[in-house]
């Protein structure tokens, strides 16, 4: 059975870290997914950028200058990054999972999921025979809630006491035959 972990913590305290920590610690994984990143301007938040894990492709995700839609806050979308950048991955892996392959994603926020596509293919991800781990905000949201409600899908809380064994403990966890 794959393994199935959602990393849950609250703004700022380290998910994105841990993933890519988790992400440079596989020597005998494959790393599928992405992470997203703020952007700041003058130590003002103006967005956030996405970047693939497997091929370093970078793009502006949101951006206060987007004219979106979709807006989540103050913040246009370019949904387009998404499926440019994210899905094509994505959906190779939910087709056809592949032996050491682990899919990274950071995260399931309300920016990626405006991307319907995006939404269908986290639904198809959750039930296909690939190992995965993904950030989720510890605030409540319809999509995420579903899957925090899953029998099999562990639930870890990131803090700021655990946030840097996390990707040692998690590599280790992976990588053992």
């Amino acid at each position: 059975m794959p393994t199935r972990i959602l990393l849950e913590g609250r703004p700022g305290v380290g998910k994105t870290t841990v993933v890519r920590r988790l992400a440079a610690l596989l020597h005998h994984r494959r790393a599928i997914g992405f992470t997203t990143e703020e952007i700041r301007q003058g130590g003002t938040r103006t967005g956030f950028a996405l970047e693939t894990l497997d091929s370093g492709l970078r793009a502006v995700l949101a951006h206060v200058d987007l004219p979106g839609p979709p807006r989540v806050g103050r913040y246009g979308v370019d949904v387009g990054v998404m499926e440019r950048l994210a899905l094509p991955a994505l959906r190779s892996a939910a087709a056809e999972p592949a032996r050491g392959e682990l899919v990274l994603i950071d995260e399931l926020g309300s920016m990626e999921l405006a991307c319907a596509a995006f939404r269908d293919l986290i639904r198809c991800l959750f039930t296909s025979d690939i190992d995965i781990v993904a950030t989720v905000h510890a605030k409540s949201a319809p999509f995420t809630d579903v899957l925090k409600r899953r029998t099999d899908i562990e639930l870890v809380q990131v803090n700021r006491a655990n946030r840097d064994a996390l990707p040692g403990d998690l590599a280790a966890r992976f990588e053992s035959p």
